[in-house]
């Protein structure tokens, strides 16, 4: 059974969050704590399956304590649930290790089906926010954008942000197995543990337990992260 650790400084949400999970028998709530200190004391004490965190806390943001659990404890998933949508705050999360992202507003379903999918393996996402995120990587085709054309007609656009520079596998000091690449591969294209699992034909906690040797080699805390620095790195190429 997924244990869960709650850290909300505001009791109506807190108790909100905590009522909702008492519906489902397939979780428990470990803790129900209102500050980043008391958040990273039940982190070392409870040991949870799943961080439920929102960044403004009263004392510390809450990405301190996403960035304590995927240090201390890897096998536990971070939710960030909270009222910034910026991108700014959602790209901090995802860089400490956070797995998946909620807006307060989301409804009792949404909220249940996002913590099932972050078991699954995979990372739930907020729509709007979604939206957000893809809208920062595509080009502007606004009236404004298309009057900006040069002599030959073609859009005066602005250069893409450099990119990383590739390092070849021959330059990396890490070395991964087979199998750790495939799961890396099948990571990219979007498989969660189970789906994994059963394509390879082991079970998910074996997954699991690939995993956390890729992000220990990878020095990562995050599939995404993962996924990037090994593609970075030369380690997976067929993405």
């Amino acid at each position: 059974m997924p244990r869960v650790l709650i850290v909300e400084d505001d009791v109506g949400f807190r108790d909100r969050y905590g009522a909702i999970l008492a519906k489902d028998a397939a979780f428990e709530v470990v803790a129900s704590v209102g500050t980043a200190a008391e958040g990273l004391a039940m982190l070392d004490l409870r040991m949870p399956d799943i961080l439920l965190v929102d960044l403004g806390l009263p004392d510390l943001s809450g990405i301190e304590v996403i960035r304590h659990a995927s240090r201390t404890l890897p096998s536990c998933e971070s939710m960030v649930v909270t009222v910034f949508g910026d991108e700014e705050h959602v790209l901090a999360s995802i860089e400490a290790g956070a797995s998946g992202y909620l807006l307060k507003d989301a409804s009792e379903d949404s909220f249940l089906a996002g913590i099932r999918e972050l078991i699954a393996g995979g990372s739930p996402i907020s729509p709007i926010i979604a939206r957000r995120l893809l809208k920062r990587f595509q080009p502007d085709f606004s009236p404004n954008a298309l009057s900006n054309t040069a002599p030959d007609g073609a859009l005066n656009m602005a250069p893409p942000p450099p990119a990383l520079p590739a390092v070849s596998a021959g330059e990396s000091d890490v070395s991964l197995s087979a199998r750790e690449r495939e799961i890396l591969l099948l990571a990219s294209k979007g498989y969660n543990y189970p789906e994994m699992g059963k394509l390879m034909g082991i079970s998910p906690h074996t997954v699991t337990s690939h995993v956390k040797k890729i992000y220990r080699k990878l020095a990562v805390h995050s599939r995404g992260e993962a996924v990037f620095e090994a593609h970075r790195m030369g380690l997976i190429r067929s993405m």
